[in-house]
């Protein structure tokens, strides 16, 4: 019943900037935290940040500090990642998760409903 839908992949150049969208669907954010995951080729889902339902408490993983940041609008039900100064590296596909929890990390294991994911590849 629960759902969550990513979008605003796509294909930027080196140093460019994207905005992916998070939009929870059967639930609202002030009842659940949400964090944005990527999983590159050959390698394991890693968490990027996330963010608390209740206040404005956020995490970043140390890849990511400085460059990306992570927001909600619970006027439209929805999270943000905005990404900038995007690397190759950041080439993977993003999902955006929810936890059962209003608390928030960066462990897979600490979310229980996943979206399908949106493509960022990061490439001249």
């Amino acid at each position: 019943q629960l759902q969550l839908v990513e979008s605003g992949g796509g294909l930027v150049q080196p140093g460019g900037s994207l905005r992916l969208s998070c939009a929870p669907s059967g639930f609202t954010l002030d009842s659940y935290a949400i964090g944005w995951f990527r999983q590159a080729p050959g390698k394991e889902r890693e968490g990027v940040s996330c963010i608390r339902s209740v206040g404005s408490i956020t995490n970043y993983a140390d890849s990511v500090k400085g460059r990306f940041a992570i927001s909600r609008d619970n006027a439209k039900n929805t999270v943000y990642l905005q990404m900038n100064n995007l690397k190759p590296e950041d080439t993977a596909v993003y999902y955006c998760a929810a936890s059962a929890t209003y608390f928030c990390g960066l462990g897979v294991s600490d979310y229980k409903y996943w979206g399908q994911g949106t493509q960022v590849t990061v490439s001249s």
